[in-house]
């Protein structure tokens, strides 16, 4: 541990993928760790990098599933996304993405010609290279990488499977422009959080499965690092990041017990 302590926790930051649910499957002990934290007063936000669906779909899965989760408690990429378009006034963009987490962009004008920015989310199976031709070409031609988020691979039951970090990646180096990422790491994403949750960054530990978008991009906010064993984490994977957690718990649910 570095220095933390429980006791100077006043809320909570948590993952979605792999400490509240995974593979569609809730993490037992998970609805009943956010029940206790409401009943005591505590306040968390979900922070996802979910990209496949629109927060209202979120919100829905959540509640479906049985978490007790307002949907001002989510904080998606997406909305990461629209918060920063707001504050550039009439942004025009073009949606790379599939068709749920366009109902967030509503406001705004979208163009295959010229845009603004080109926003890139998940479109799964869909990728090709005509997708990323047309990316490429809008980049050249002057439009703004935006990326929803830069996940390098979740995991499936099927096994791991590579995230949309890696055509980021691919649209950077073709194109030499660096892409502007919206989710988690990013320390805008973190700042809406905190300002939402009217904490200090000391105040408030981030619970995630990510070494690197939770718990390094948490850390480089000076918020508390708390990996879960839940999830996607893999010590063979991940060993050479060089990124030291704060806590390292086998899932959420051995919160109440220590808070």
């Amino acid at each position: 541990m570095n220095n933390f302590n429980w006791k100077d926790i006043k809320g909570f930051f948590f993952d979605l993928d792999g400490v509240l649910v995974q593979n569609g499957v809730n993490i037992p002990g998970a609805v009943e760790t956010l029940e206790f934290l409401h009943k005591r007063k505590i306040p968390f936000r979900i922070l996802t990098n979910r990209t496949t669906q629109s927060l209202d779909t979120i919100h829905d899965y959540l509640q479906e599933r049985g978490f007790p989760v307002k949907r001002k408690e989510i904080f998606s990429a997406p909305l990461a996304a629209v918060h920063y378009l707001r504050r550039k006034g009439r942004a025009t963009c073009r949606l790379v993405m599939r068709e749920d987490p366009k109902k967030d962009f509503a406001e705004f004008t979208m163009t295959r010609e010229s845009p603004d920015y080109v926003i890139v989310g998940d479109l799964l199976n869909a990728w090709d290279y005509s997708i990323l031709n047309e990316i490429f070409n809008l980049i050249m031609n002057g439009a703004r990488l935006m990326a929803l988020h830069k996940g390098r691979y979740w995991i499936e039951e099927t096994g791991l499977h590579v995230d949309i970090g890696v055509f980021i990646a691919g649209l950077e180096y073709v194109s030499g422009k660096e892409a502007l990422v919206m989710g988690k790491p990013s320390p805008d994403f973190f700042n809406l959080a905190l300002e939402d949750i009217k904490l200090e960054p000391r105040q408030v530990a981030m619970v995630g499965d990510d070494i690197l978008a939770d718990i390094s991009g948490a850390q480089r906010m000076g918020i508390n690092g708390v990996l879960v064993l839940s999830g996607k984490y893999a010590k063979e994977h991940d060993h050479h990041y060089n990124v030291a957690p704060d806590v390292i718990l086998p899932t959420m649910s051995e919160i109440p017990n220590l808070v």
